[in-house]
């Protein structure tokens, strides 16, 4: 055919005429691709940077498992499970060179982190004065004999 929107390609040894009018592109994505995620939000959609994680092969509605940075600032890691019945959220390749610092987040993350292990050691210091101090509250009272 001499049509300029007729192309054929061949597959795996079977030659097709494809036209490229009605052509779908179809994107190839694999565990550890670099992505950006488009989010509903409140307020409209936020794009983010993220990974894909996992493919999940369920029989009905096959789902790829992305985890994203919602945040610079906070480093706050979300995941976004993508199929064809997702409404808030989709993925396309991140062509784009973002200066994400790994050193960054990571300090973000441990800074929580210790904020939290802080935390957790106020509850301990709490307990322990609340069992030395008011103990006597809790105790059986003592009958008197007379």
């Amino acid at each position: 055919m001499s049509d300029e929107n007729i192309r054929v390609v061949e597959i795996n040894g079977a030659k097709l005429e494809v036209d490229l009018r009605t052509a779908k592109r179809v994107d190839q994505f694999r565990v550890g691709d670099r992505v950006k995620v488009l989010v509903k939000n409140y307020s409209g959609y936020e794009a983010h940077h993220g990974v894909i994680v996992a493919f999940d092969d369920f029989k009905n509605l096959p789902t790829i498992t992305v985890c994203y940075l919602s945040g610079f600032q906070n480093g706050d890691l979300k995941f976004a499970a993508i199929n064809a019945e997702s409404k808030d959220a989709e993925i396309a390749a991140c062509n784009d060179d973002v200066l994400v610092e790994k050193g960054e987040i990571v300090a973000r993350i441990n800074s929580d982190i210790n904020a939290k292990l802080a935390e957790v050691e106020d509850l301990r210091r709490r307990l322990k004065y609340f069992e030395e101090r008011f103990g006597a509250w809790f105790k059986p009272e003592e009958k008197s004999e007379e």
